[in-house]
């Protein structure tokens, strides 16, 4: 029978056509699919029109206006044979987000009809409407003129049906208004810095490039229970919610097996991103539940930000259709982990030497201890500078928290690079010297292994750490725009480099050799930076106490620390450096205090009226059906049982009492501290009495609100509650 059986099996398998599985497109295969990289210029450009535009984006020559229309004709070419009907200036103003105006091909051909245009004049230049623009008071809001400028350094990509051209936007009388216009000014300054010093190891470096990886955190919630909690739409987090008996205290979902959808996701995200050049690598569950992470392989610094700004945007387009939605908010649940974005920087040169890799020759090694420990002196000179960069009113949750990086930066070498350098500032300089025939002098400093990666653990307390040929900036908020960091550390490491070959030429001058003249600015520079040398636990009492007194930056109000633009130091190293004047740094920060004071005015609006409309009537309606309990026991069972059988309700109606008067009281003290605050004219004062007065009473009203949710009954309660949005199902 069981031949038989297998015999009608195969015979009626016969009868149906075999089925032709199709071989799965490997990511190589589509990769910058939808982007004008180098092959497709190539493909679709003059070779001399090719040439030029190569030489400008390689080696940063200025592009000859003459062949825009070529590349124009190019471009276009290319996007229609894609089904693109509109192109677009895509920035990124001072908003955290970016911009664009969608314009079609089309122009009247002068017989009645319609044809497809697109001259180089418009992928140069546009002239979008800059009125509503956060601008600092740089210009006036009926002052609507300003201009965006193609970034040939990036490359142009399709999302839909529009071609999109990366931009700066500047005003009209040239101030930058984007993030893009001085990150550009500050990797031209580093490349120019770290070129100089190159030379004195390595004359045939020709230029400098600063690298990103990034690591995208995020959260994941059902779009149906995000819709139904009114301050996750308007901002971005929960306002209220107690925690979950379960959230992340097992430590289960860390690297866990990803869920399901959440895996469908994930894939339908990498490969549109993989299609638009996003070169992503990794994805894991993150600590905290429906947590994620998402991480390419490096990039040169300025596509990293192009291509992080662009990921973000496609999170949420691609998470609506998997009935999702994106949480970039760096805290948008109290009580567990939020979210960061580290970023991984490192400088390399044209022919490829890594230069925080150390080598296999003492020529090289001391290459590696001169770009170390110029950018702990970066690091040191400009520390509340690096932590304003990274403050905001969303990252002022997480940061300082045991779970983020503190709200005071130090940078972590590890045991073999802090020995390293303790030995080169005490030993006796002769003893680091040796004569070695024809070649001179020559560094006698301990063998340094090729790859030190692995010879140092992590500290993941440091907010600035050294992890093995980069460093690693943990401290940037998971929505923000890595180009505000990344415009300060830039400019803050090609001053360092500027004044270290200054002081090292200076000495030459006098006729000291070289190397002993770099030994003598390193091992200066080594003691003066020591106060940002810092290998232990940054969560400790203790090492707050102890930063403080090493001079460090431990202010934790947000708009306080924002002051760190406007120093001396700062304005001076900007301005010098060329990346932007004291009047632009002026408009940033006006803007930096507005947008603070508008997200914390916003969520105390919102948290007013969710306690108002929501928790307080449901509060009460609950507590009346306690009321009607507690009387139908007593006419039952008379006065005096009823009211011991009814205890536990009488203590529920008191409670809820006394702590929905206090939301009410706290409500009504929020608003007037909003009322307060909102007379101030000063930016800066409004921001800052946001932060004292009024983001310190919603976390009063939050108490009694969580409180409220533990004893309301269950079906009552109109918010989704932390169990129900933290666990995918």
């Amino acid at each position: 029978m069981g031949n038989l059986r297998f015999d009608g099996v195969v015979a009626a398998s016969r009868k149906r056509p075999l089925e032709v599985i199709a071989p799965v497109e490997r990511p190589s295969e589509y990769f910058a699919k939808y982007v004008f990289n180098r092959r497709k210029m190539y493909k679709y450009l003059p070779a001399d029109v090719y040439e030029q535009l190569i030489e400008v984006i390689d080696h940063g020559a200025r592009l000859d206006r003459s062949i825009a229309n070529a590349v124009a004709d190019g471009m276009k070419q290319w996007a229609m044979e894609h089904g693109v009907t509109h192109y677009t200036h895509w920035f990124q103003p001072l908003t955290e987000g970016t911009a664009e105006k969608h314009d079609a091909f089309v122009e009247h051909d002068g017989k009645g009809g319609m044809i497809e245009e697109f001259s180089g004049k418009l992928l140069m230049q546009q002239e979008p409407d800059a009125s509503s623009f956060p601008s600092g008071g740089i210009r006036n809001t009926f002052e609507a003129r300003g201009y965006s400028a193609w970034d040939p350094t990036s490359p142009v990509f399709i999302m839909d049906d529009t071609l999109c051209i990366p931009t700066i936007f500047i005003s009209y009388t040239g101030e930058a208004l984007d993030y893009k216009a001085p990150l550009l000014r500050a990797l031209h300054a580093v490349n120019v810095a770290a070129t100089d010093v190159c030379h004195y190891f390595n004359p045939e470096v020709q230029s400098v490039h600063a690298n990103l990886g990034w690591e995208q955190e995020y959260f994941l919630v059902d779009e149906d229970l995000y819709f139904a909690r009114p301050d996750l739409v308007l901002t971005g987090r929960t306002l209220m919610g107690h925690s979950s008996a379960k959230n992340q205290q097992m430590d289960d979902h860390y690297f866990g097996t990803i869920p399901e959808r959440v895996q469908a996701f994930m894939k339908d995200l990498e490969i549109q991103a993989l299609e638009l050049g996003i070169p992503c690598k990794t994805r894991h569950n993150e600590v905290a539940p429906g947590q994620f992470e998402l991480a390419p392989i490096f990039e040169e610094c300025n596509l990293a930000v192009d291509h992080n700004m662009l990921l973000m945007s496609l999170m949420k387009k691609v998470a609506h259709k998997h009935g999702f939605r994106v949480l970039l908010h760096e805290k948008p649940f109290d009580g567990i982990n939020g979210s960061g974005k580290h970023n991984n920087w490192s400088l390399s040169t044209d022919n490829g030497i890594l230069l925080y890799k150390s080598g296999k020759t003492p020529q090289d090694n001391l290459r590696f201890v001169v770009f170390i420990v110029e950018t702990l002196m970066a690091v040191y000179k400009h520390n509340g500078l690096l932590k304003a960069s990274v403050m905001s009113a969303t990252n002022d949750h997480r940061l300082g928290a045991n779970e983020a990086p503190p709200a005071i930066i130090s940078s972590f070498l590890g045991k073999q690079l802090s020995d390293l350098l303790d030995h080169i500032e005490k030993a006796d300089k002769k003893d680091l010297f040796k004569l070695e025939g024809k070649k001179g002098m020559e560094l006698d400093i301990p063998e340094i292994p090729e790859l030190m990666i692995d010879n140092t653990d992590r500290n993941r307390t440091s907010p600035f750490a050294f992890t093995g040929n980069r460093f690693e900036f943990r401290a940037v908020g998971s929505e923000a725009n890595c180009a505000s960091a990344m415009i300060v550390l830039n400019t803050a490491v090609a001053e360092a480099l500027t004044s270290f070959k200054q002081r090292v030429d200076a000495l030459i001058a006098k006729g000291e050799e070289k190397n002993s003249a770099i030994l003598d600015i390193i091992r200066e520079d080594i003691k003066t930076s020591a106060p940002i040398h810092f290998d232990g636990n940054g969560y400790s009492d203790e090492w707050k106490a102890e930063a403080a007194r090493r001079g460090l930056d431990c202010e934790a109000s947000c708009p306080v620390c924002f002051d760190r633009y406007l120093d001396k130091d700062s304005i001076k190293m900007f301005e010098s450096e060329g990346v932007m004047k004291e009047n632009e740094l002026a408009a940033r920060n006006e803007v930096k205090w507005e947008t603070y004071t508008k997200k914390i005015q916003i969520e105390a609006r919102v948290m007013g009226d969710l306690s108002m409309n929501h928790i307080i009537p449901v509060a009460t309606h609950y507590q009346s059906q306690l009321a009607k309990n507690v009387e139908a026991m007593i006419d039952i069972f008379g006065r005096e049982e009823g009211k011991e059988l009814t205890s536990r309700n009488q203590k529920l109606i008191r409670e809820i009492a006394e702590r929905t008067q206090k939301i009410e009281t706290g409500v009504e003290e929020l608003v007037n501290a909003r009322k307060v605050a909102n007379k101030i004219a000063d930016a800066r004062a409004k921001a800052v009495a946001y932060h004292d007065t009024v983001a310190t009473k919603m976390e009063e009203i939050r108490y009694q609100v969580d409180h409220l949710e533990m004893i309301v009954s269950d079906e009552l309660w109109t918010l989704p509650k932390y169990r129900e949005l933290l666990f995918i199902r």
